[in-house]
């Protein structure tokens, strides 16, 4: 799980700096549509801006910020089959990551496709005109990133990874033949104790001092 909060923020961060260049962007589809003679239907697919820059784009700056949205697509892409691998999920999970596959699905229609608050990457398109044109475009990332980070949030709170329990560990009974020789050894060791007892009682008998008695004195008042 931390390896897919890591690589979304990485991309997360990619996509922001892309979003710095949204004007760019715009300014290379419009250019490549001239190009390929095809400026009435709108930016609708992946493989649309594909194909844009791979025959139509004669342009260094054009072809480098058509490659970061392509990249991006891929590296979502590539995340949203990792996510499927840390977990089996639930019906939640499952919807989530079956939207963002949708989604970056090379010939998904994206044209009708839009988003909303707190993203503004449809309202910086200047005109009527190119909101129909290009609104699907810009807003598949910030859609498919939010989904991710769904999927992270409710993975994290309500997805239980079950331990299977292990199995009880039987208790062996310990076989009289070997406890008898135990029980022998405890008794002789007892035994042996107090032979030490006694062996040390005659030894402090026979070597201790007799008690002095004292001298004999007569009968009779003694000065002290």
């Amino acid at each position: 799980m931390n390896e897919v909060v890591e690589a979304l923020k990485k991309i997360e961060d990619k996509y922001k700096l892309f979003q710095q260049q949204q004007f760019t962007f715009i300014r290379a589809l419009e250019r490549t549509r001239e190009e390929a003679h095809d400026l009435i239907r709108p930016v609708s697919s992946i493989v649309q801006v594909q194909c844009y820059k791979d025959h139509h784009c004669y342009n260094s700056t054009d072809r480098r910020i058509l490659n970061m949205f392509i990249s991006i697509c891929n590296e979502l892409r590539c995340l949203c089959q990792r996510m499927e691998t840390v977990h089996p999920g639930d019906s939640v999970t499952k919807g989530l990551l079956e939207k963002c596959k949708v989604l970056l699905n090379d010939s998904n229609d994206l044209s009708a496709l839009r988003a909303t608050y707190p993203h503004g990457v449809v309202n910086y398109l200047s005109l009527e005109e190119a909101r129909h044109r290009y609104g699907g475009v810009v807003s598949i990332l910030p859609i498919v990133i939010d989904n991710m980070k769904e999927w992270i949030t409710y993975s994290k709170k309500n997805v239980l990874y079950i331990v299977s329990p292990r199995c009880p560990v039987c208790k062996k009974e310990t076989p009289t033949s070997q406890t008898a020789p135990a029980a022998q050894t405890s008794n002789g060791n007892q035994n042996t104790v107090q032979l030490q007892e006694k062996d040390f009682q005659k030894f402090l008998a026979a070597n201790q001092r007799p008690q002095q008695k004292a001298p004999w004195r007569p009968p009779g008042k003694h000065p002290y």
